[in-house]
């Protein structure tokens, strides 16, 4: 069996060091890794698999000595010098930024949804769509399928960790405010607390008063599902969370549904689990989700206001299938395919 080469790029990000976690699981065929991040983080030890390895500064020389897969989780404007050097050595990029997603050339994945995309790469780069983005996909694959889409109403509840390392301290360090009585802590990533908070602001506001990551979700859904003409809004919300993306999904359908029928097609969807019996209380939550690769999608229910109308909630670990595990699946299919 053939073994591949791969270098982590953001090794000692939130996403980066998941990663590492993703590749212990699933146990691809490896020979050899390299772990990558910017000059102020070389030197540092990171464990996989039993081994140490000491990280490396990314350069323009990095790949070099040859990689098969490269997955990058080092923001845009890295991946925007970096991937097409790697991609220029025969490597395959994965890329966890926003700076491919929206590329023509690029195809943008996810892997039980539009894996048919991964053979057209130009580019030599694959482009990881956005967390929020990548587990609405799974139900709304089985959706169009069954029954097409006309149109989607977004409203995400996300977690501080989408947001990073800072994220999470603004979090952190708003619990202990809060137990200590005191009612100032300087923040370090968002515009106000996000402790006893939720702030309806992700990403820089633009012209039309929609947010970035809201075009995100709109303008991504239209290319992994190959359909601009799926009408769709978005509203997306930072809550104190610390972990996992839930989402309440409203969907417009083409065509009649039973609610039984939706659910028994997205229990065969690889990767989604139906966690829907509200008679006993159970319900997709985000303590649920946290360390799973796996969407669950939950409350699913009629939309009586408009024909064909569908209510769904949706939660995924954002850091695993919202980044690195996604990315990893990317790799996992190709290999398995022999497409690398």
């Amino acid at each position: 069996m053939k073994e591949y080469r791969i270098a982590i790029v953001g090794a000692t990000g939130m996403v980066g060091r998941t990663f590492i976690k993703v590749l212990e699981e699933f146990g691809l065929p490896v020979s050899k890794y390299k772990m990558f991040a910017s000059a102020r983080s070389a030197g540092k030890t990171l464990t996989l698999a039993g081994r140490a390895y000491t990280v490396e500064e990314l350069t323009e020389r990095s790949f070099d000595e040859g990689f098969d897969i490269a997955l990058f989780s080092a923001g845009a404007a890295i991946s925007k010098v970096y991937a097409p050097i790697a991609a220029a050595h025969g490597c395959v990029v994965i890329d966890n930024s926003s700076q491919w997603r929206m590329d023509p050339e690029v195809p943008l994945v996810v892997p039980e949804v539009n894996p048919e995309a991964l053979s057209r790469r130009s580019k030599g780069i694959i482009a990881n769509p956005n967390c929020s983005t990548i587990q609405a996909m799974l139900p709304l694959k089985v959706l169009q399928d069954n029954y097409g889409i006309r149109r989607v109403v977004y409203s995400t509840y996300q977690a501080v960790s989408g947001a990073g390392m800072k994220g999470w301290a603004d979090l952190e360090n708003g619990a202990r405010a809060f137990a200590a009585g005191q009612k100032d802590y300087p923040l370090e990533k968002f515009p106000y607390p996000i402790f006893s908070n939720c702030i309806p602001h992700i990403d820089v506001f633009l012209e039309d008063g929609y947010t970035k990551e809201e075009h995100k979700m709109i303008d991504e859904t239209h290319k992994i599902l190959a359909d601009d003409s799926i009408r769709i809004t978005a509203t997306t919300v930072r809550v104190p969370v610390f972990n996992s993306h839930s989402e309440s999904i409203n969907i417009e359908l083409a065509s009649p549904f039973e609610l039984d029928d939706v659910r028994a097609a997205m229990a065969k969807m690889e990767g989604l689990i139906v966690y829907d019996d509200v008679a006993n209380n159970i319900y997709p939550l985000a303590s649920v989700a946290s360390g799973h690769n796996e969407v669950y999608v939950g409350r699913i229910r009629r939309d009586t206001s408009v024909e064909n109308g569908l209510n769904l909630w949706c939660v995924a670990d954002n850091i695993r299938k919202g980044a690195a595990a996604n990315a990893v699946q990317i790799a996992k299919y190709m290999i398995e395919h022999e497409m690398i």
